[in-house]
């Protein structure tokens, strides 16, 4: 019981090696390991405490800033940044980032790019960590939930050991959110004694700013996984299921054009054409010509022409089809 409190804590406490951890355990590798994914159980039951507190319009407000700043974090820094290398920043930023981001309750800034990277490269396989090919509750939470995909697969991230903050984040990933959660909670109750007209206190902004917050950020994230190589138009021919969706863009600041990303992970962008949105793209513009970010990496022109190429055989294709049925008539 210990060891397992231990790993809450301290997630590189023990050997953690993801491949030792399959190579040893083939049996239970897919088991949810129920004991260990207790606060994330607690997270969700904690959010009928809504019920008991009220709301007020600030309680709103902030849950939906810190819903905004933290998937903010995890699409630019975790994602873009991190996993994928499509930007370059100074050191201060990355970490505070890193650090926004590690307040998602998503684990570490490490254990999330070495877990996307390993996805990259085996999408849609047996090997890709929440292939869609295993259903859809596998593919949305149960791949993070069993002892397959505890560890941080430090032998794909071997760029970023180098930075002992980042190591330091990925360690203690779950005392950083219990902190962040008390000092939400601090804030409510310093609001309700020197900005009572917020009508918010402690516990309300816990509920709202934090737990249903945390909730629905994950969830959304969790839909690029499972929805997002389900529902959608493909306008590249990958040899994935990945899908562009419009919806997931928007709760997801630009994930959610997923197809693109999987044809070319190596732009910035997403949202490869102007009517695609793709909100961390524009923030991350912005913050280079402030000077925070630079070296953005566009999308080629060889990804555009290879669009039209594919759109044009698939409308060639219908074509095809449409007279073949008119002629079976």
């Amino acid at each position: 019981m210990s060891k397992f409190f231990l790993r809450w804590i301290d997630s590189w406490s023990t050997t953690d090696n993801a491949q030792e951890t399959i190579t040893s355990n083939l049996s239970q590798r897919h088991q949810t390991q129920w004991l260990r994914i207790i606060p994330f159980i607690v997270l969700h039951v904690a959010c009928l405490a809504a019920f008991w507190v009220g709301v007020s319009w600030f309680a709103i407000l902030f849950m939906v800033f810190f819903y905004f700043i933290r998937m903010f974090a995890i699409t630019a820094f975790f994602h873009r940044y991190l996993s994928h290398k499509t930007f370059q920043t100074s050191r201060p930023v990355q970490f505070l980032f890193a650090l926004i981001g590690t307040m998602s309750a998503q684990r570490g800034p490490l254990w999330w790019a070495a877990h996307h990277r390993y996805h990259h490269r085996f999408t849609d396989t047996d090997q890709d960590p929440h292939s869609s090919t295993k259903g859809f509750w596998y593919s949305h939470v149960g791949w993070f939930l069993n002892e397959e995909n505890f560890g941080t697969r430090k032998n794909i991230i071997k760029d970023w050991l180098k930075f002992p903050e980042l190591i330091w984040l990925d360690r203690f990933s779950l005392p950083v959110v219990v902190f962040t959660a008390i000092g939400i909670y601090a804030l409510g109750e310093a609001l309700a004694v020197y900005a009572p007209q917020l009508g918010t206190n402690g516990l309300q902004l816990l509920v709202w700013g934090f737990v249903i917050s945390t909730v629905l950020l994950t969830h959304a994230t969790l839909c690029i996984n499972s929805m997002a190589h389900r529902y959608g138009s493909r306008d590249f021919n990958t040899d994935d299921e990945s899908r562009n969706n419009l919806f997931l863009s928007l709760i997801t600041l630009g994930e959610g054009w997923h197809n693109n990303h999987h044809y070319y992970a190596g732009s910035t962008r997403q949202g490869f054409f102007w009517w695609q949105i793709d909100i961390t793209y524009y923030l991350l513009k912005i913050m280079s010509w402030m000077g925070l970010v630079w070296g953005i990496k566009d999308v080629p022109e060889r990804v555009y022409a290879a669009r039209q190429h594919v759109s044009s055989r698939e409308f060639k294709q219908l074509n095809i089809e449409k007279i073949e049925s008119e002629e079976v008539r």
